[in-house]
């Protein structure tokens, strides 16, 4: 019997062991399997992350350029694409250049350029008076047309352009008060008449004229828009001659005669929309008409 019994409780701790045994496989089978299925599931989220990734990339413009695109755009497009290589050359130029020390006066290229016209004129005070006046006498031209369009032609814009320019000369002119050139030619024939006391920047002489030239290309005066033109590339040229203003004054004139023109005609527009939607007619700038080459225009139109 008690062979029976130990052959019993072996056979019960056999069944234990075999038992645990089996039971540890499958825990372990779980463990790995569960392992396994996490290991997937990153898998299958770094796939995702991916195909996100790439999805928001295929949206961009970029990624649907082809190489025709890309040569279209230097056949079709060469202006950006010049500005595009002009920003990487000045880019060079730039971080190489030598500083101008501040015990030196700037450097201009436009002096450089007119060296031997401000020699003639430094030897000849008296062509140097002559064309100050003629210079003055341009001036007036400007002016005289800028009031002549809106007082006698109700048309407003180049006279608008002309204030909104004037006033925010006086603004950077103040703020950033620029040395008078040390080789200046001053005459007592320049405007401002004598020369007493002037803003570098910007030149209102060329921002001037170019407000008065667009109000003549607007309307079609080709022969005045000409004129004011040539006229105004000559007064640049004599007032680096005369080291009346730097280039960049004159440069940054020709750019506000044509933003503030431009802001001019935003202005209008925007108030002739505001008085037609309040139901009021804008008085007689927005009512009257006029004969302007051959046809009828509205007096505030462009």
């Amino acid at each position: 019997m008690n062979g029976d019994t130990f052959h019993l409780r072996k056979s019960t701790s056999t069944l234990s062991t075999r038992s645990y045994c089996i039971s540890n496989k499958k825990h372990k089978g779980s463990v790995k399997g569960v392992r396994l299925k996490n290991k997937e599931m990153k898998d299958e989220n770094r796939i995702t992350g991916m195909e996100k990734r790439e999805g928001w990339l295929s949206n961009a413009f970029f990624m649907r350029l082809t190489a025709r695109d890309v040569f279209g755009v230097v056949k079709y497009h060469p202006l950006p694409c010049i500005f595009a290589a002009s920003l990487l050359f000045f880019m060079g130029v730039e971080y190489t250049l030598r500083m101008v020390p501040s015990s030196s006066p700037p450097f201009d290229l436009g002096f450089v350029a007119t060296r031997t016209l401000h020699r003639l004129l430094e030897s000849k005070p008296a062509l140097n008076t002559v064309l100050a006046g003629l210079n003055t006498v341009f001036v007036g031209m400007q002016m005289v047309y800028i009031v002549w369009v809106f007082l006698i032609e109700g048309r407003p814009r180049a006279t608008i352009a002309a204030l909104f320019m004037f006033t925010c000369r006086g603004i950077l002119g103040y703020v950033t008060q620029l040395p008078l050139p040390e080789d200046f030619l001053g005459s007592g024939a320049d405007f401002p008449v004598g020369n007493v006391s002037f803003f570098l920047f910007y030149s209102g002489h060329v921002a001037a004229s170019m407000i008065a030239s667009l109000d003549m290309k607007r309307v079609q005066r080709w022969k005045l828009f000409y004129l004011f033109d040539t006229l105004n590339v000559l007064q640049a040229i004599r007032l680096l001659s005369t080291r009346g203003h730097y280039t960049i004054d004159l440069a940054v004139g020709v750019g506000a005669g044509i933003l503030f023109d431009s802001l001019a005609g935003k202005y209008e527009e925007n108030r002739k929309k505001e008085l037609l939607t309040d139901g009021l007619d804008g008085g007689a700038f927005h009512n009257s008409k006029m004969h302007e080459n051959g046809e009828y225009i509205s007096v505030s139109s462009d």
